[in-house]
C-alpha cells in the first residue's frame, strides 16, 4: 500500500499539514471480520506541543465525513476550510496552547488514511476487495498511532457522530488510557432508524451505473450522482423540518420555475450539498464508512451494553442536541445512566439539528472547557 496515494481523485495532492504514519508489524493488521493487511498508512495532523511528561495530549474524532483537518485553510491537501473552525487552535476551546490536538483521518477515509482508493500490494486500488470495517478497527489504528506518537494516555478523547463512537470505544477497550471523555450526538448503539437511513444512503450509491461493483477507479468516471444523493438523504436528517421551511418555505430557485421542470430551493440546496461532497470525497469510502457506523454496538460481545457503558473510568461529559432527529436525546441518557463518572447531560439548544455538534461553536465552546478543567 502507498503511503501518498491519497485518492483516485486527488493522486498526487502535496500532503499540506498531513503527516503519516505506517504501522506494521510481524502480524500485519488484522480487521475484527479477519482479512489482514501487511500495512496500514494513517495520516494525521497535530496542534500544540505534547509536554513533557505526555499528560497534555486530546484526541479529536472526526465525523462521517470530516478528515485529520480540524481547523485550517483550505489548500494544498486539505479540499475545505477546518471541519470545527473556532473549537480548536491557540485561545480557543481546545486550546493548542495548552494541549497536543491530535486528529487522524479514519481507517477507510477518503484523504490519506489506508481505505478503499488506496493501492493493494500489487498497486491496484481496493475497491471492492476493501474489508467490512468497523468502529474498533478504525480505534485499534489509533491506538497504534498513539503508541508511535508515545501517547499513553490522553488526556481527553473527544468526538460527535461517528466520531463520538470511536470516543466510546476507546473508552471502553483502553479505560486506563482515556482521562476524559467528551462525546456529543451520538448513542451506544445504532437504532434501526440510523441503520435504515445508512443503508438507503448506500444502496443509492451503489445503483449508480458508474459505481461498477465499487471497482471504478480505472474507468475515468466515479458514481457521483449516486454519492451526492446519499448526501441529500443524510442532509434531511443532519437538519430539521423547521430550518427547512424557514429557509425554503415552498419558494423556488433563483430564475427556475418548478411547473416547467425548474427547481424548488430545498432541491438547490440539497444538490449543491451533494455534488460539493462529491467532489472531495471517494464513494467506496462513504459506503465503508456508513456501514461501520451500522456495525456501531458497544455492547457487541461484551454483555451488552450496560456492562460495557460500566467499564468507562473517564470522567465523562455527553452532550445532545435537543433537535436532533437523527440521535434523539434518548440515546445521550442512555449513556449518562451507564457511565459512572458521567455528569449530568448537557444539552444544546439550536435550529440546525444533528449538525449542530458542528455549528454551535458557542455553547460547544462553553461545554468543553468545562470538561477539560483539571
Amino acid at each position: 500500500m502507498s503511503a501518498d496515494h491519497l485518492g483516485y481523485w486527488r493522486t498526487g495532492d502535496p500532503p499540506g499539514h498531513r503527516q503519516f504514519f505506517v504501522f506494521e508489524s510481524d502480524n500485519g493488521f488484522c480487521f475484527e471480520s479477519g482479512d489482514t493487511f501487511a500495512s496500514v498508512t494513517v495520516a494525521y495532523e497535530t496542534w500544540g506541543t505534547l509536554n513533557a511528561t505526555r499528560t497534555n495530549a486530546v484526541l479529536v474524532e472526526h465525523a462521517l465525513t470530516g478528515d485529520s483537518h480540524v481547523t485550517g485553510e483550505a489548500g494544498l491537501g486539505h479540499a475545505t476550510r477546518g471541519w470545527w473552525e473556532g473549537i480548536v487552535g491557540a485561545g480557543l476551546a481546545i486550546d493548542s496552547n495548552e494541549f497536543y490536538v491530535v486528529c487522524a483521518n479514519v481507517l477507510g477515509g477518503a484523504q490519506g488514511s489506508t481505505g478503499p482508493s488506496s493501492l493493494d500490494e500489487s498497486g491496484r486500488p481496493f475497491g471492492s476487495k476493501f474489508p467490512v470495517t468497523t468502529i474498533r478497527d478504525q480505534v485499534a489504528v489509533e491506538v497504534a498511532l498513539a503508541d508511535h506518537l508515545g501517547i499513553e494516555n490522553w488526556f481527553a478523547v473527544v468526538g460527535g457522530s461517528m466520531g463520538g463512537m470511536r470516543a466510546l470505544e476507546w473508552a471502553i477497550g483502553f479505560p486506563h488510557r482515556v482521562s476524559r471523555l467528551v462525546v456529543l450526538a451520538v448513542g451506544a448503539s445504532s437504532t434501526a432508524d440510523e441503520i435504515a437511513l445508512s443503508s438507503l444512503q448506500v444502496r443509492a450509491i451503489r445503483a449508480d451505473v458508474n459505481f461498477q461493483g465499487g471497482d471504478y477507479y480505472d474507468t475515468g468516471v466515479a458514481p457521483t450522482q449516486g454519492l451526492s444523493i446519499a448526501r441529500g438523504l443524510g442532509q434531511l436528517t443532519y437538519r430539521t423540518g423547521d430550518e427547512f421551511e424557514s429557509r425554503f418555505g415552498r419558494d423556488s430557485q433563483k430564475g427556475e420555475d418548478p411547473l416547467l421542470g425548474g427547481r424548488y430551493a430545498v432541491e438547490s440546496y440539497l444538490e449543491h450539498h451533494g455534488e460539493k461532497l462529491a467532489r472531495r470525497f471517494d464513494a467506496n469510502s462513504y459506503v465503508v464508512l456508513s456501514e461501520a457506523m451500522n456495525h456501531h454496538d458497544v455492547g457487541r460481545g461484551r454483555g451488552g451494553i450496560a456492562v460495557a457503558l460500566g467499564a468507562i473510568l473517564a470522567a465523562t461529559t455527553v452532550v445532545g442536541i435537543g433537535s436532533d432527529r437523527l440521535y434523539p436525546l434518548a440515546l445521550q441518557e442512555q449513556l449518562v445512566d451507564h457511565i459512572v463518572h458521567a455528569r449530568p447531560l448537557e444539552v444544546i439548544t439550536s435550529r440546525v439539528g444533528h449538525d449542530g455538534f458542528l455549528l454551535e461553536v458557542d455553547q460547544i465552546s462553553w461545554l468543553l472547557r468545562t470538561a477539560l478543567k483539571d
